[in-house]
């Protein structure tokens, strides 16, 4: 277990590649009745935003960011942003700060990934002073957690369930009428967890319990360290395409051709699951083979595991998608020494999904289902 173990966390600590601003599809500039932030970029990348008073200003972090050729006389345009400024920060972190001309909100915020290349698109629309005053702010010091958070592994006898609340901190995740992914997830990882411990012969771990940004490698050796069997990471996007809702549950698989699956990965990879470990290219035979050992229990664990969540919301009337059950190469779900699954538990959006997880009534049947399925999953 220990060759095991020391072999996948050589896979897990494959560096990110920087990420440039494309100054051809970068601009700042209004709209009809909103002010709008456009950063083209060569992969998509996590980033967190806030506004900030005394004066006007909106900043935007972005990890693993360089700018390059872009020149501040092209990006802005002038108007309800009337001067910008951008460079790098700390840690791998770059900061675009843009001075309005008034009070302006957040109303939109996606990392998008567009036929021309991936972009940021920012959507401001004008607001009262006092209400620009009441949201501005810098957020709280970020905790940036690494492989050395100490915890010990649970050795009572019982199961370790980690749920694993999407994004957070310095990666809001999916951003839709204010709407942001990685508090819904925070909320519905809270709510499981609780629901979790009256399951009888299971330990319940989360990967985080506030608003911070833990990187994939984190997030996959505090589940490691706590001796995690079961693994549960949990996720809200937001597609271009309106027609996508619906709950599904994704294993580690190939994506088969499937442009659904592909396009998942790529909005995760960059931003909490960081695309840390590449299946296919790291070419440590040795480890290769020790991980595929370990997934022909894990692996066949995680499929029963959810297709049973599947069909747990299904009985407890989640809305499903077309297809609940999927395969991607998802990061996160490339450890081999416990099983692991990502549930999609809907789309923000679409406002069915943002609606029906916004609320802790709205969530209660995708909480009341995956307790279920973890009752036959310790059962089985």
């Amino acid at each position: 277990m220990i060759r095991l173990a020391a072999a996948i966390m050589m896979l897990a600590n494959v560096a990110m590649a920087e990420v440039r601003v494309d100054p051809a599809r970068s601009v700042i500039s209004d709209g009809w009745w909103r002010l709008n932030v456009a950063l083209g970029l060569s992969d998509v990348t996590p980033y967190r935003l806030f506004t900030l008073d005394e004066p006007y200003r909106l900043v935007v972090d972005l990890q693993d960011v360089t700018w390059g050729d872009v020149a501040e006389e092209q990006l802005l345009a002038p108007g309800r942003a009337r001067a910008v400024q951008f460079g790098t920060l700390y840690d791998g972190w770059s900061r675009l700060v843009v001075e309005l001309a008034e009070p302006m909100a957040v109303v939109e915020a996606e990392m998008t990934t567009r036929p021309d290349g991936p972009a940021l698109a920012i959507v401001l629309k004008g607001v009262s002073a006092e209400e620009f005053a009441a949201h501005a702010g810098a957020p709280r010091a970020v905790l940036a957690a690494d492989d050395s958070t100490p915890l010990s592994p649970v050795d009572d006898g019982t199961r370790v369930v980690v749920i694993d609340p999407g994004h957070g901190g310095l990666d809001p995740g999916a951003d839709q009428g204010g709407v942001h992914e990685a508090d819904l997830m925070l909320d519905l990882g809270r709510e499981v967890a609780a629901a979790l411990r009256d399951v009888p012969g299971i330990t319940v771990v989360l990967t985080r319990e506030d608003d911070v940004f833990v990187p994939l490698a984190t997030r996959v050796s505090l589940a490691r360290a706590a001796g995690a069997d079961l693994l549960i990471s949990l996720h809200a996007d937001a597609l271009e395409e309106d027609e996508a809702r619906g709950a599904s549950v994704y294993t580690l698989g190939a994506d088969r051709g499937d442009a659904a699956s592909r396009r998942m990965v790529e909005r995760h990879e960059r931003g909490d699951i960081l695309s840390d470990v590449d299946l296919q290219g790291q070419g440590d035979l040795v480890a290769n083979v020790l991980m595929d050992m370990a997934r022909q229990r894990t692996g066949p664990e995680a499929a029963a595991f959810a297709d049973d969540v599947v069909a747990q919301m299904r009985a407890a009337g989640v809305p499903l998608n077309s297809r609940p059950r999927r395969e991607g190469q998802f990061a996160v779900l490339a450890a081999a020494d416990f099983a692991a699954v990502l549930i999609e538990t809907g789309f923000l959006s679409d406002a069915g999904d943002r609606a029906r997880l916004q609320t802790a009534e709205g969530r209660a049947p995708l909480v009341d289902a995956i307790a279920a399925a973890v009752a036959d999953w310790v059962d089985g």
